[in-house]
């Protein structure tokens, strides 16, 4: 099958999740900028998790953009992603409320991790579905950048109780890596 239906259902329940974080951030009772003050720690994980939010949903695309059919396992592989994707808002707005609290920093840092490994899986199915010598097995390779990410979101999650704002760090420094698209893809497809 092709996978016009799996990147159109992906696409809604992104929109959703994306709607669900801004809909956490709670509108001050003041018209001041002093009530606006307290609001930072929320505001500013809501914006690092938009930006994940965003890099999912920018490279998803440009994933399906290089495979030309998907099997069931590719689909419950999505769902997987999709899944761990959608408990974003909750991490988010956890971490946000508490003020980076170390617990809710280090379970920010597990939901990514566990997103990261989901759409690890979910490449890895895809080329086993297209085989090791498609365009999709071609431009990921070896998949360097995918395997640091995993590295630093490990970290994150260790130094949380440490010193929580290098678990933040390790966050934005991932965030940072990817927030350009995958151009392994758009090359490939190019040529």
């Amino acid at each position: 099958m092709n996978t016009n239906r799996m990147e159109a259902f992906s696409d809604g329940v992104l929109a959703i999740i994306i709607t669900i974080m801004v809909l956490e951030m709670r509108v001050p009772h003041e018209p001041t900028w002093a009530a606006l003050s307290p609001l930072w720690p929320v505001f500013a994980s809501y914006v690092l998790s938009f930006i994940y939010v965003g890099i999912y949903w920018s490279n998803h695309h440009h994933l399906l953009q290089a495979v030309q059919h998907i099997k069931g396992g590719a689909l419950w592989a999505n769902l997987h992603l999709l899944f761990w994707l959608s408990l974003f808002p909750f991490a988010t707005g956890w971490m946000g409320e508490n003020d980076f609290a170390p617990t809710t920093v280090a379970v920010y840092g597990i939901v990514a991790l566990m997103a990261a490994i989901a759409y690890t899986i979910l490449v890895r199915t895809l080329i086993a579905v297209e085989g090791e010598k498609s365009l999709l097995a071609r431009a990921i390779g070896r998949d360097v950048k995918g395997n640091i990410s995993l590295i630093f979101y490990a970290a994150g999650i260790g130094f949380a109780f440490v010193l929580n704002w290098i678990s933040l760090g390790c966050y934005v420094i991932v965030a940072l890596m990817w927030l350009v698209p995958d151009r392994r893809i758009e090359k490939r497809i190019a040529d």
